[in-house]
């Protein structure tokens, strides 16, 4: 049985952390949280341009100076860049665009006959691209948000830590064929996953985290890949172990998951998840509004598929009715819209300005 849904305190918070877990915890905050992700390849097309639209939103982006960003450097994490990495489970990782993410292609377990010799990394040891982690350094890292009245925000797990790192190993065909066939090899690979996955948890645990936060992309446009049961059957458990230690700990667990992932949100609900990060195209503003309002705290996924197109006063509309659909004065609500390269300036200036008028209001 899940534990009951944390309630940290708010003492000793900054102004952002308090409003922050009151959002979280129903607690009627001042203001809806929202956030603009500005992919690296954006920043690297648009460069100054987008510095002068970031420059007149502080309130959105606090902190920017004129001429801090080296737009040529900005390629970010190790699967943006161009060509071929392979990361600390021996996956390869192909990129033709600089600033997006690329994809795996080389799956070292494509065939079962290599799970036997196969050694998964010591994710105490290294993080999930083969990096050392200074165990120490996450620590004092953790102390000093806490003493600045922050969140212990512990670092959480890899993104496609367990659904995609199973199709990341075998190939994705070859998974679904796994979970269609109920092949029982697939029982041993998840357990090995699993067990790195829990001894990282454990750890932020160990340390005190308050917060975790986890990233999985369950979803097709329309649909699971896999039934519903297949995924309770095989991908639930998982989650529910490890959500449920960080909840029986009094932390608070962020889960995100790109596509449509309606039919299982109320599983994740049930194994621990505190905020779940929806799309709002996949999923439907109705549908989200039917199972997540008033439910489980929602960091909403605006339109990423809306924004290349749209005017900006289609953006506005579009941001306006989501938060009229879900927003309460409890709480619950957050908003975020991540931009690509393909959305014009324009654009990005509306989604700035949507925001600070329905989110940042007084």
């Amino acid at each position: 049985m899940t534990a009951p849904r944390p309630m940290l305190s708010l003492e000793g918070r900054n102004e952002t952390t308090e409003n922050e877990l009151r959002v979280i915890q129903f607690q009627h905050p001042r203001w809806i949280p929202c956030n603009i992700s500005l992919l690296s390849a954006t920043w690297m097309k648009y460069r100054e341009e987008l510095e002068e639209i970031v420059l007149r939103h502080p309130r959105i982006f606090p902190g920017e100076k004129k001429g801090a960003r080296d737009f040529d450097a900005m390629v970010g994490a190790p699967n943006r860049a161009l060509g071929s990495i392979v990361d600390a489970w021996d996956c390869r990782w192909e990129n033709i665009a600089a600033g997006m993410a690329g994809q795996v292609l080389g799956h070292p377990i494509e065939d079962w006959s290599a799970l036997d010799s196969y050694r998964p990394p010591d994710l105490l040891e290294v993080d999930d691209w083969g990096r050392p982690r200074d165990w120490d350094a996450i620590a004092r890292g953790l102390d000093a948000a806490e003493a600045a009245g922050g969140l212990r925000r512990g670092g959480g797990l890899h993104h496609g830590f367990m659904f995609m790192r199973l199709y990341y190993l075998r190939g994705f065909e070859n998974f679904m064929l796994d979970v269609a066939t109920a092949d029982p090899r697939l029982d041993t690979l998840i357990e090995m996953v699993l067990e790195q996955n829990q001894r990282v948890v454990d750890k932020y645990i160990s340390l005190g985290v308050e917060y975790m936060g986890f990233g999985d992309d369950l979803g097709n446009q329309v649909n699971l890949p896999i039934s519903p049961a297949s995924w309770r059957e095989y991908i639930g458990p998982c989650y529910e172990q490890l959500y449920g230690a960080c909840r029986d700990a009094g932390a608070h667990v962020y889960m995100h998951s790109d596509g449509d992932i309606k039919a299982v949100i109320p599983d994740l609900v049930s194994y621990g998840v505190t905020m779940v990060n929806p799309q709002i195209r996949a999923n439907g503003l109705e549908h989200l509004e039917r199972i997540c309002r008033g439910t489980v705290a929602v960091a909403l996924d605006l339109d990423r598929q809306l924004f290349p197109f749209a005017t900006p006063e289609q953006i506005d509309a579009h941001i306006g009715e989501a938060i009229e659909t879900l927003a309460l004065p409890e709480g619950g609500l957050r908003v975020s819209a991540e931009v690509a390269p393909d959305v014009p300036l324009a654009n990005i200036e509306a989604i700035c300005e949507a925001f600070e008028t329905y989110c940042l209001e007084a």
